[in-house]
This record gives C-alpha cells, structure tokens and sequence, in this order.
C-alpha cells in the first residue's frame, strides 16, 4: 500500500499506539496518533487521514461518540473507522455500527487479521476517492457546458450571417480567427462590381412567376458560382441586381483583376443562359459596372436582422456604370482601368453625367480581357 495512505490511530494507552502505530509504518503507511477523543477530532479535520482506528474506551470521550462526531461532517461519510476493544465483542459490535463504524476488532489484536481488514477498507476507500474524482469532473464539465454551449450558438449564428455573404473558405478563416470580424465597420479600398439583368423588369411584368422564379434561379445559380470561385463578397443579391466586393475581408492585391476577370466571365456564362433563354422568348441580357475605391464596410441593421454594407462613392460610381452599360456590356471606371490597364482591352466612352455625381465620368468600355 502506498505510504500516502494516512491512517490515525485513536489510543489512550501509549503502549497500544505505539505497537499499532510501528507495525502499520513498516508496512508502509503514514501514520498519525492521537491520545483523546477530542484531539482525534482535530487531527481528522488538520491531516485528513483515510482510515481511522479508533479505541472504545478513553476518557472523556469514548469511541462511540468520535465516530458519531465523524459521520456528522458529510465529507467524512465514506471515512473508514475500525473500533478497536477489550469488551465483550458480540455487545460492542452493535454498538459500533450504530455508530457508524465501518469494522470491528477485539484486543489482543491479530497483526495478520487487522493489516487485511485495514488493506479491504483502504481499497474500498480508493475507489470511492476515484468515483468522486470523476464526480467532480463531471460537475466541472456540467458546469462548463452552458457556457460552451453558447459559445457553439454564438459561433454558429456568426457563420451563418458570414455565409450569406462571403465563401466558405473565408468564413472559416474568420471563424478560426485567420483574418478580422469583417462586420465591425472598418475603411479599406475596394473593387466594387454590379451585375443587373437588362429587359427584366418588363419580363417581369409579363411573364408567369414561376417564370421569373426559373429565371432568377439559372441566373443566380450561374452568378453565384463565379463570385464564389473568384472569392468575391457579395454585398447585396436581390432580384437581378447584385453588388460583389473584392479586397474585403481578406485582402487580396489583386483585387480589381479578379472583378475583371469574373466579370468577363459572368458575360460569358450570359452569352450561354441567353440562348436556353431565348428558346423561351425571353429577351435578356446583362449590364456590368466597376469601380475602384475607398469606402467604409460593415454591419448595419438591427439585433436579429444585420447585413452587410458597402459605403462610399465608389459602390455608387459601379451602380451608375451598371445602370449605363447596354446588355453585354462592362464598364469600368478610370480609377479601375489604371490598376488593369495591361490586362484589358478598353473603348474609351464619351464622359458620362451619372446621378448623383455633379461632373462628368470618365468610364471604358471592356472590349476583352487578356488570358
């Protein structure tokens, strides 16, 4: 048995602690002792020993009323005590278990006997400590629990609201704390690209809602593709018309090329949707509009209803430059152009008189995009 095993033997009679005391410290224990009923009580509470034995009769206090001021205290209930007495032991043992003792030996004490009985109870003991160990765990856990709970909830409601607008690659980056909380409001320059259908809202006039559901469908279906697999933002996606930021949140140097060259393409999956809708008699085609600049980004709305905002000049240049653009068009700002000008092939147009812009804007037409 381990010598951390404490046991505190109760004996008015030094000669007994003594022999008691010296065969249990050869076996390996530690050993505490105490000569009265009052001071076993204040070593129990000052060595918390793990097992006890505990001679009948003493003076003042007796045996029996230690073990009862023991099991009193709840953290001392699973404490083993053995009485030990030169009395008559079928009398004394009932005695001793209404008092709470958990075994019993009579003097002369059998050395063999009592080392057994007192290896039984330390096991016994042992695994009661390992059993409240794993209580106490549990109970940290339980408590705990709550708290990470709400934690995941909090966590989760955040990836939500990131997926509406960004790729999952990225809000995992922001959920794993790789890059900033993008809805805290923060200043960066940007590309911004609006995409808007051209004749739909007068197809929407005419045509079934089932229509212009199926519509809306292929054509965000398509368009969501290419904003994800160029990693674009999207900042607003309603109807025909949407808004897709570049360099926010992960800032990427290249930000207007990769507006460029999923522009281009968006034209082209166009090209493509035109012909299935066209089949169906269905006259639509799509405007593009970029623009480059700084501007203050980030969360705006109410508790339980937040989206994500683009504000500055230059969302306002990409909506004009969209509403402008004829189908099959894009077209880009000057500030835009002067980032790419080796990429692309431009028609410059006539200044243009925008809403909301008090001189004229200098804007390109893309002809191509280079490979």
């Amino acid at each position: 048995m381990s010598a951390q095993r404490k046991i505190l033997v109760v004996d008015d009679n030094p000669q007994n602690m003594k022999l008691l005391a010296d065969m249990l410290m050869v076996e390996g224990y530690a050993v505490v002792t105490a000569a009265a009923g009052l001071e076993a009580l204040e070593k129990v509470e000052a060595d918390r020993p793990d097992l006890i034995l505990l001679d009948v009769m003493m003076p003042g206090m007796n045996g029996y009323e230690v073990c009862r001021r023991i099991r009193e205290n709840a953290a001392y209930g699973i404490l083993p005590v053995v009485m030990v007495t030169a009395l008559d032991p079928s009398e004394e043992r009932i005695n001793g278990l209404e008092a709470g003792a958990d075994d019993f030996l009579t003097k002369p004490i059998n050395d063999a006997e009592l080392l057994a009985r007192v290896r039984s109870l330390l096991r016994i003991k042992e695994l009661y400590d390992t059993v409240e160990a794993q209580a106490a765990e549990l109970k940290q856990w339980a408590g705990t629990l709550e708290t990470r709970v709400a934690e995941q909830l909090e966590q989760l409601d955040k990836v939500g609201r990131l997926k509406r607008f960004l790729s999952p690659a990225l809000v995992e980056m922001i959920v794993d704390g790789g890059t900033d909380d993008p809805m805290q409001a923060h200043r960066r320059e940007v590309t911004v690209v609006f995409v808007d259908l051209r004749g739909f809202t007068s197809f929407a006039e005419t045509a079934e809602p089932e229509e212009v559901m199926g519509v809306l469908h292929d054509y965000h279906a398509k368009m969501g593709g290419l904003i994800m697999e160029y990693e674009g933002t999207i900042e607003q996606f309603a109807g025909d018309g949407i808004m897709v930021i570049f360099n926010d949140p992960v800032p990427a140097p290249d930000h207007t090329e990769r507006a460029v060259r999923m522009s281009a393409a968006m034209r082209r999956r166009i090209e493509e949707l035109k012909l299935a809708w066209q089949k169906r008699g269905y006259d639509l085609d799509c405007g593009i509009g970029i623009a480059r600049g700084y501007a203050t980004i980030g969360a705006v709305g109410f508790e339980g209803r937040w989206d994500y905002a683009t504000i500055g000049t230059v969302a306002n240049l990409a909506a004009r430059l969209c509403t402008e653009a004829k189908g099959g068009q894009i077209l880009m700002s000057h500030k835009a152009l002067g980032a790419v000008e080796d990429l692309v092939e431009t028609e410059p147009l006539n200044p243009l008189a925008l809403k909301g812009f008090s001189n004229p804007v200098t804007a390109y037409n893309v002809v191509a995009v280079k490979q």
